[in-house]
């Protein structure tokens, strides 16, 4: 059945972020030059990769498809929201809203499964050097990433279709910038329970168990790195997972930062402060972070400026 039969809305209003209307300018100033950052940043990241030969190992194999996704996770909400805070035209059509939730459940969940497969990969390379290359052989790369989007676009499509069976009578507006699973379950009349059911099941799946990994992961580097407590092996740990460790630290925190910890604010207006933090920042972030504590990356876009430097003469 199609999604138009399944839902008696033709559109709903997304009511974007609480900020009032003689502040529109401004933020949207500040989040279009935040935007056009993580995209030029990220795909400056996957050009330095695909250029240089140095950076052909599997943690910048990962870290190219983590760019990726940044690139695509906020491509999914930003502009969006840009174009309602310049329009005021906050609608937006049942089908490209049921669309969106997808991709961003989509990629949401990525993020998840290749941040854990960069942990695993510094896992091996601190704990197991001498079969790193056995164990993080380009066949194995391959298969983590290609593992990682089967089940992203399993999670995704299972809360589509679930979504697509459930009604929206009345309320069509959504106090959020995008169109987040959580929220619209809350405005259908319908019956949510295996909705709810499915999310707190699959949510472990793709996000508790991710997370504990990346956790026992590193739990087993810093034991290793204990048996031997000299600096230059500190130094060198701490030069080799620092870059992930930030991020996974930015992006688990911030979800961390939404479900245990209370807020003065309202429920609503915290979900939109995190999901901007996520959806926004932390993509803006993972370029600068990678680059600045990466000596192999500052190499490569050095030897980039260089090229073009030549060529330009």
């Amino acid at each position: 059945m199609s999604l138009e039969n399944q839902s008696s809305v033709s559109e709903f209003f997304l009511l974007g972020l609480p900020i009032r209307p003689e502040q529109q300018g401004v933020f949207f100033t500040l989040f279009l030059g935040m935007y056009l950052t993580t995209v030029l940043g990220n795909l400056l990241i996957i050009l330095l990769i695909r250029l240089d030969s140095r950076l052909h190992t599997p943690m910048y194999y990962f870290l190219s498809h983590l760019a990726f996704t940044d690139v695509s996770f906020s491509s999914v909400t930003v502009p969006k929201m840009l174009i309602n805070m310049h329009t005021q035209d906050q609608s937006i059509l049942y089908a490209g809203c049921v669309t969106q939730m997808y991709f961003f459940i989509f990629f949401t969940d990525l993020d998840n499964f290749l941040l854990t497969s960069m942990a695993y990969d510094r896992y091996v390379a601190i704990c197991h050097p001498l079969r790193y290359a056995t164990i993080m052989r380009g066949g194995v790369c391959i298969l983590l990433v290609a593992v990682s989007w089967i089940l992203s676009c399993a999670s995704a499509l299972s809360h589509t279709l679930l979504l697509a069976q459930l009604s929206f009578c009345a309320d069509n507006s959504i106090p959020h910038f995008f169109c987040d699973l959580g929220v619209l379950l809350k405005l259908s009349c319908s019956d949510t329970s295996l909705n709810e059911l499915v999310i707190f099941t699959v949510g472990v799946a793709v996000i508790t168990l991710p997370l504990m990994c990346i956790l026992i992961s590193y739990g087993h580097i810093g034991a290793t790195i204990l048996k031997v407590p000299s600096a230059r092996g500190i130094f060198k740990a701490l030069s080799t997972c620092g870059s992930h460790l930030s991020v996974v630290s930015l992006y688990y925190g911030t979800i961390i930062g939404l479900y245990f910890f209370p807020s003065s604010s309202s429920s609503s207006d915290k979900n939109i402060i995190a999901s901007v933090m996520y959806t926004v920042v932390t993509p803006l972030l993972n370029p600068f972070i990678y680059s600045l504590k990466n000596r192999d990356m500052k190499g490569a876009l050095e030897k980039l400026f260089n090229r073009a430097k030549v060529l330009c003469q």
